[in-house]
């Protein structure tokens, strides 16, 4: 299911002093296989000082430009985030999972007035939703206000501009830096002020279908809870998290028992006894067994399974619905089994 295929890589194009965009060459039979919607993402496996390191990144191309693109954002202390914006040259080839996500905008008929929140790296899948919606309907508008340090470090800089001037009237930007002052621009980050200001006052004469917000996770559940506050209801509300804050794993410390544990992967079963306090993905690694992961930290999406029989808890969830939650889904990299025994399909989801 951990289905990954060789891409070499096209382009390498520096973004800021601490970001690159990483195109991807995909081979014509290839072409459908990794055809995506705006938003999703993509894994990438590559091997660093001989250990296997994997990464999930937003792809910030728009479907209609017929590349493959990533932005990475050099981390302080990361390690395939300082290797791609280091080491990383045309040519190259990694190894790189199907698209995938559930943070995306599907193109209609309807005029659709849609609006984003971004901080930092989060504009990566912003901006390929931004062009879809602006290109998909002559009528549509997009609202963006993205947050950084200041200009140099603003990420698709460029690329936003050129999109402000291509669509005029129907794309507005507002950017916002917490380091610099800059003539149109706010200064700060993005709070409850910044989202008023936006609803109640440059843009309170339009009713918006939507809005996606992608960044930390303290501005999200800010400008959630902002928007929430002026009526717009929660399944108008789309996020991607990029990082989170850390979840003490207090449901380890409660368990202190044997699961029997039996794993579907590719119609294919294992079966093995593990202990409760240890997460779910984290047993399956061990037994050597190709389940499909990326983040670790329940953050994507890419480790979601069902559970078919026993029960399961999750130490965090920002992801699943609490009806996906009722039907069995789960974030196994985030689930503990509670029950003696326990069936788990990667398949089914």
């Amino acid at each position: 299911m951990s289905d990954f295929h060789k891409l070499t890589v096209a382009a390498v194009d520096t973004l800021t002093p601490n970001s690159v965009a990483i195109t991807f060459d995909i081979a014509a039979n290839l072409k459908n296989t990794f055809s995506y919607s705006p938003g999703q993402y993509i894994t990438i496996k590559h091997t660093i000082n001989n250990d296997e390191v994997r990464r999930a990144y937003s792809i910030s191309s728009a479907p209609s430009s017929g590349k493959l693109t990533v932005g990475i954002k050099k981390v302080e202390g990361g390690t395939f985030s300082v290797y791609a914006n280091s080491k990383i040259k045309v040519g190259d080839v990694l190894e790189v999972m199907l698209p995938e996500g559930r943070f995306t905008f599907e193109p209609n008929q309807k005029i659709q007035n849609i609006a984003a929140f971004a901080a930092g790296s989060g504009i990566t899948p912003i901006i390929s939703i931004a062009q879809t919606v602006l290109e998909s309907n002559a009528s549509n508008t997009f609202v963006l206000v993205y947050g950084n340090q200041n200009p140099v470090e603003t990420m698709y800089h460029s690329q936003i501009l050129e999109l402000q001037e291509k669509f005029g009237e129907r794309f507005f930007v507002q950017f916002v830096y917490s380091k610099v002052s800059e003539p149109d621009c706010l200064f700060g980050r993005i709070e409850t002020s910044t989202v008023n200001l936006i609803l109640k006052n440059k843009f309170k004469e339009i009713s918006f279908e939507a809005f996606y917000l992608c960044g930390p996770e303290a501005m999200i559940n800010s400008v959630s809870d902002t928007l929430k506050s002026n009526g717009v209801s929660e399944d108008k509300i789309y996020f991607e998290l990029f990082t989170t804050s850390d979840t003490e794993d207090t449901l380890a410390e409660n368990l202190d028992g044997k699961t029997k544990i039996e794993v579907l992967v590719d119609d294919e079963t294992f079966s093995f006894e593990m202990d409760q306090k240890i997460l779910i993905l984290d047993a399956v690694l061990k037994e050597n067994i190709d389940a499909p992961y990326s983040c670790q930290g329940g953050v994507c999406s890419s480790c979601i399974a069902r559970v078919t029989e026993g029960k399961a808890a999750m130490v965090n969830n920002q992801i699943l619905t609490d009806g996906e939650v009722a039907e069995g889904l789960i974030l196994t990299c985030q689930a503990h089994p509670t029950t003696a025994t326990i069936k788990v399909d990667y398949d089914d989801v």
